[in-house]
């Protein structure tokens, strides 16, 4: 029950993403929920990973580096699921900042 709650909460978050900006397309509901479930599952099991192999850097940057490290997640994911597109890395960033805001609000841990 809680991971259907996940995909509902963050699968929400990609939609108003989405909609706010111009170089990121969902196509439909289909890869929106198909992206909603690789994105849960890229940071439960990618973001870890990526987080300890990046930490000097991170604690070099004093943690900003993690916003390059949420943006990777968020544009592999969009590589992976047909029907979800982003334009830029720039455009990668700015979404997946987006998207954790949104989705912090929706789904409780």
């Amino acid at each position: 029950m809680k991971f259907i709650g996940q995909v509902i909460g963050v699968g929400a978050s990609l939609w108003i993403t989405d909609a706010l900006l111009k170089g990121m397309e969902i196509a439909n509901f289909k890869a929106l929920l198909i992206a909603a479930v690789v994105l849960i599952i890229m940071n439960a099991i990618v973001k870890p990973i990526l987080t300890l192999l990046t930490l000097p850097i991170t604690v070099v940057t004093l943690g900003l580096f993690l916003l390059v490290v949420n943006a990777l997640t968020y544009w592999w994911t969009a590589s992976l699921v047909d029907g979800f597109t982003i334009n830029s890395f720039t455009t990668a960033i700015i979404g997946a900042l987006i998207t954790s805001i949104i989705s912090s609000l929706f789904v409780n841990d």
